[in-house]
Order: C-alpha cells, then sequence, then structure tokens
C-alpha cells in the first residue's frame, strides 16, 4: 500500500501525498513510454537532447584547449549528478504529452515550473555536490600520482589508471566515493525535481519524499539507478552523441517515474 507523507506546499493547504509501491518491472515501463514519447515528440525532444550534446562536446573542446582531457572523466559524473535538473524541459514535454497537448522546443526551453526557486535551490545543491566530486578526483590524482604532476594525455592517464598499481588503487577509491555521492544525490533527486517543476512545494519535503520513495521501493530503484548509469554511459561512449536519444530518453522516463511514484492520497 502506498505510505502518506505530507508535503510542504509554498502556497496554501499542502495535499498529503503518498509514495507507491512498485514493481521491479516499473522502470522498464518508465523506459518504454519515454520511448514512445520521444518519437512522438521527436522535434522537441531531440533538439534538446541535441543541444545538450553540443554543449557536452564544447566542455570537452574547453578542456582539450587547456590540456586537460584527463578532467573528462571526472566531469562525466556531472551527467548523473545534473542529469535530472538538466532535464527540466523534458518534463514539460512529458507533461504536455500526457494532457494529449501539442508541444514544441519553445516549450521545452521555456517550462511552467511550478516551484521554480525550490528547483533552483536543489539546482544549486546538485551543482555543488558535482563541484565537490572533481575536487575529490582532483585530490585522489593528487594524492596516488604527486601533487606536482600536471595533467597527463588522456591516453597516457587512461594507461596509467587502468594497468598502474597506484592507478587501480586509485581507481577503486574513487569509484567508492564517487558512487556513495552518487548515491546520496540519486535518492536526493530521484524524483524531487519533477515533483517540484509540477506541484508547488518546498525542496526539503521534495528531496524527503524522494528519498522515501527510494527506501520503500529498494529493488526497482536499484535497476532504475543502473538502466540511469548505463545508458548515460554509452550516450557519453559515443563521443557524446548518443546523448541526443539517450538524454532525452532518461528526462521522460524520469517525469513517468515520478507520476508512478508520488500520489496523492
Amino acid at each position: 500500500m502506498a505510505q502518506a507523507v505530507e508535503d510542504g506546499n509554498v502556497a496554501g493547504a499542502p495535499p498529503r501525498l503518498a509514495v507507491r509501491r512498485i514493481s521491479m518491472e516499473s522502470p522498464w515501463r518508465w523506459l518504454g513510454t519515454a520511448w514512445s514519447q520521444l518519437w512522438q515528440a521527436q522535434k522537441p525532444a531531440l533538439a534538446y537532447g541535441l543541444i545538450f550534446a553540443a554543449l557536452s562536446l564544447l566542455l570537452v573542446l574547453l578542456l582539450f584547449s587547456y590540456d586537460a582531457l584527463a578532467l573528462v572523466l571526472p566531469m562525466s559524473g556531472g551527467f548523473f549528478l545534473l542529469g535530472p535538473f538538466l532535464a527540466i524541459g523534458l518534463y514539460e514535454v512529458a507533461r504536455r504529452l500526457e494532457r494529449g497537448e501539442t508541444v514544441s522546443l519553445r516549450d521545452a526551453l521555456r517550462p511552467h515550473i511550478a516551484s521554480p526557486s525550490q528547483v533552483a535551490f536543489l539546482g544549486v545543491l546538485l551543482l555543488i555536490a558535482h563541484f565537490v566530486w572533481v575536487r575529490i578526483a582532483l585530490f585522489l590524482f593528487a594524492v596516488f600520482f604527486g601533487a606536482d604532476r600536471g595533467f597527463p594525455p588522456l591516453d597516457q592517464f587512461i594507461h596509467d589508471l587502468f594497468f598502474t598499481f597506484d592507478g587501480l588503487v586509485l581507481l577503486s577509491v574513487g569509484t567508492l566515493i564517487g558512487g556513495l555521492l552518487a548515491a546520496i544525490t540519486f535518492a536526493m533527486s530521484a524524483v524531487s525535481l519533477p515533483l517540484m517543476f509540477d506541484r508547488e512545494i518546498d525542496a526539503v519535503t521534495a528531496m524527503a519524499l524522494s528519498i522515501r520513495a527510494v527506501k520503500e521501493n529498494p529493488g526497482p530503484m536499484f535497476v532504475w539507478a543502473w538502466l540511469i548509469l548505463l545508458i548515460t554511459a554509452f550516450g557519453i561512449a559515443t563521443l557524446f552523441v548518443g546523448l541526443i536519444i539517450t538524454f532525452p530518453l532518461l528526462g521522460l522516463a524520469t517525469w513517468h517515474a515520478y507520476r508512478e511514484l508520488i500520489v496523492e492520497e
């Protein structure tokens, strides 16, 4: 049975919201529905993905210009941490399609957000988490490879990371710390951002509901987290070109995760 949790609506009497228990098939259903919507609104959805992929490539070119391509690996963590915030426009696409309305790229780029200040607040928190992760990665690099060593070429860095003892230890420690940070941010943002996008609710209550949703559905949400990881990794591995499809796919699916997990009593 769904369990009720009072939200903290920022305006007026708040409705009581409940976290619904879901099945192991739910994450696949979210992706299936998102896939259908992706092609139903392919122009705005794929254009949104194209913008995101282009910005990612520009970031890589910027790192290349500073001889810091090795930072691509830790910076890629930003896709997992900031993804729910960057997908705000896709929630507008999914919501309009759900209502049977037409949707354009303009709608996606200028979404109607019910709690804009709260969305911005959580976005800042996720951005801080990303900066913390990058600083941790730089610190670990300095510890294992020396503080006086500059960034090596990307191919040399990959060799050192995967084929030396220090590199493997760095990879293990970094994966452990990064995984813990990713798990925390995933629990906080799994449904909180689409929830604040759709309803007038404060960030703390939305994050509490998101954490509750993960806690009440550990199996399905574990599967969902791994699907996000694998699909995003595929998009990055294709030199970001795959993000044109994978990013809107996950953004639309996140909306459907919210719609199934959070209900009114």
